[in-house]
């Protein structure tokens, strides 16, 4: 219980602080998490939405909803498949990659500040811990 408790509680803490962070550059949490999800699969920066749905953990109908909501913004583009006809791909505009860029980057300096006055082999084992943890919880 001491463990868990501190977890959830920490959990909520960082949830507080990426919203505040995101709220700074008009994205909600949500938003963050698709962008981010299409930026890391690397250029053309694109996935298909049933990647997406692998990548965030949500239902297909919510991502449906999501990426109307981005396509809205014009961060991201629905484009046909190009290797399959009744498939789609979900692309991250430039906007849509300046933007999650710069979030990005003002989430990892708040990261850092949370960990200011750790050393890195503290920073290590806490991160090897967590780790070892999650593949337990999730394995």
């Amino acid at each position: 219980m001491e463990v868990w408790s501190r977890i959830h509680r920490l959990s909520e803490v960082l949830a507080q602080h990426r919203k505040r962070s995101f709220a700074g550059q008009g994205l909600e949490n949500w938003e963050f998490d698709v962008l981010a999800a299409l930026r890391k699969a690397g250029k053309p920066y694109r996935l298909s939405p049933g990647q997406l749905l692998k990548e965030t953990h949500v239902t297909s109908g919510t991502m449906t909803n999501r990426i109307d909501r981005l396509r809205s913004r014009g961060l991201v583009t629905r484009e046909p498949h190009p290797s399959d006809g009744r498939g789609a791909v979900v692309a991250l505009t430039d906007q849509g990659r300046e933007l999650v860029d710069s979030a990005l980057t003002e989430l990892l300096e708040l990261e850092s500040s949370l960990l200011q006055g750790w050393n890195r082999e503290e920073s290590d084992a806490l991160a090897s811990a967590l780790r070892k943890l999650l593949g337990g919880a999730v394995g």
